[in-house]
């Protein structure tokens, strides 16, 4: 595992481990053109844990020549669908064989609690990298009848050198998600991992190399969003640009994305509602209600942020989800094997979170618990109290953006037709919940939710196996499930004249 530009690390679970802190370009550990590094930083104490070189535009160009060559290079150009299968259940292997050291690196990185780095992350992984490598000769064609003067088919092949810019929530997860159906279907990728946790996927690029990929199939340039980020989207040699992250960058991006027309996967913002009708089992819906805000420290895209309850149950809900919330979100450190909620990532999502908590409480909101940094025994980290709003109305921003943290909003409804309209009445379309036994109006008011994504009698149990993405200003195109591979490949008609003349 070791390279040129690797540093020897002890996390503070003891696991010691070389961690490279260069570029990944053209199969070779590499520094930056201009010398530039980035500092991870441990949101648990604050302190930095090691730089890593920060690629330039130079940088991002030598990545692109180099998964250009790779892709029209017969050692992968040529190689068949079930070896480049065999590939990828080989790094799959890998990541189950270095998953603790992987899932060390992420959490101290990220601050999720590490039995979540491992036992969840880890597996999503391993299973999306397995599930994809049995896709990598399944990806074809078909022949198409007309008439007896013509012999039609089509081909799926790969779009080509795709740019993908992974989030700081799932570091190696959103990776996976992306790499899979990339390499499944012949694709050669630069990937840029985001600022705030540069580590994990620089370890993960050693197992790209030890499986056995040729050399610029897999590129990793960590970089600045303004500087390697955005030479990456408006690359004139790449063909197709990933993205999962806020809306408002994803604008950006596709902006710069059309200078030759990129083909785009966007997974975006959310702000996606969890319902609770008076027939709903309360203890059920409760439990969920509480993981799919409260998980990964809010972090997540789809986190239902917005719990909206039948009135006719709206007290014994909030009593019973007060007390899973006092009982269930243990905030610490994401060590302890008893942490349910780590730190935030960085100091500037910890702030956003405060930020938004004087903007309730100024928009006339209840705040019912928690809006205050949670104390350490060392005064450090970026920690908050799982925070709860009630007494919000439809305009109140706290309604309707974004936080991206343990913050939610839990308001009254009526009836099914007002339900469906405060479901409805944002910006975003990614994800929803509904919680009934009566399946019948489950299924109807999941038809008219404006989602991607609707669960009932759950929240953000996501598979691998399941298309993953939203409507509106929540994205464009899915990830996951078969549809994942409709975003990495081709179709290209051929037409045979059967006939000798006109």
């Amino acid at each position: 595992m070791a390279d040129g530009c690797a540093v020897q690390l002890t996390a503070p679970n003891g696991v010691t481990f070389p961690q490279p802190t260069g570029l990944f370009i053209g199969g070779q550990w590499v520094k930056s053109s201009l010398g530039k590094t980035i500092t991870s930083i441990d949101p648990s104490t604050e302190k930095p844990i090691v730089a890593v070189q920060a690629g330039s535009v130079k940088d991002i160009d030598d990545a692109v020549s180099a998964a250009r060559r790779a892709l029209q290079d017969p050692s992968w150009r040529d190689l068949p669908g079930t070896e480049r299968g065999q590939l990828l259940h080989r790094l799959a292997g890998l990541v189950d064989e270095h998953k603790e050291t992987l899932a060390t690196i992420e959490t101290w990185d990220n601050g999720k609690p590490y039995s979540v780095s491992l036992n969840e992350d880890m597996g999503e992984v391993a299973g999306t990298l397995r599930y994809y490598a049995g896709f990598a000769d399944k990806v074809f064609g078909q022949v198409i009848e007309t008439t007896a003067d013509k012999f039609a088919y089509t081909i799926r092949e790969p779009i080509g050198v795709c740019g993908q810019i992974i989030p700081w929530n799932y570091p190696l997860a959103m990776a996976a998600w992306k790499l899979g159906p990339a390499l499944a279907c012949g694709n050669t990728v630069v990937l840029k991992p985001a600022e705030q946790t540069p580590l994990s996927i620089l370890y993960f690029a050693n197992l790209v190399r030890q499986a056995g990929f040729p050399p610029g199939v897999v590129n990793i340039v960590n970089g600045f969003g303004a500087e390697a980020g955005k030479a990456l989207a408006s690359h004139e040699d790449v063909d197709k640009i990933a993205f999962t992250g806020s809306t408002a960058t994803a604008k950006d991006i596709m902006r710069m994305a059309a200078s030759n027309l990129k083909n785009i996967t966007l997974e975006t913002g959310g702000k996606s509602p969890l319902v609770v009708f008076d027939d709903a089992e309360l203890e059920n819906a409760v439990e969920w209600a509480h993981a799919g805000i409260m998980s990964n420290q809010g972090q997540i895209c789809t986190a239902t942020s917005r719990i909206l309850v039948q009135a006719g149950i709206f007290d014994q809900f909030m009593e019973a989800f007060k007390k899973q919330v006092r009982n269930v979100s243990t905030v610490g450190d994401p060590f302890d094997s008893n942490t349910f909620q780590g730190p935030q990532v960085s100091k500037a999502q910890l702030d956003r979170i405060k930020d938004f908590i004087s903007v309730g409480k100024a928009e006339g909101a209840n705040l019912e618990m928690g809006g205050q940094p949670q104390a350490t025994a060392g005064g450090k980290g970026y920690f908050i109290q799982p925070t709860v709003f009630t007494g919000v109305n439809p305009q109140m921003r706290i309604f309707q953006e974004e936080v991206f943290g343990p913050f939610v909003t839990i308001s009254k409804f009526e009836s099914e037709e007002e339900a469906v309209a405060l479901c409805n009445g944002t910006q975003y379309g990614l994800g929803s919940a509904v919680f009934t036994t009566n399946l019948t109006k489950a299924h109807r008011v999941a038809r008219r939710i404006e989602a991607g994504m609707v669960w009932i009698n759950s929240s953000n149990d996501s598979d691998w196996r399941i298309p993953f993405g939203g409507v509106k200003q929540s994205g464009i195109g899915r990830e996951l499930g078969e549809a994942g591979l409709e975003a990495y490949s081709t179709v290209k008609a051929i037409h045979v004249n059967m006939r000798s003349k006109l």
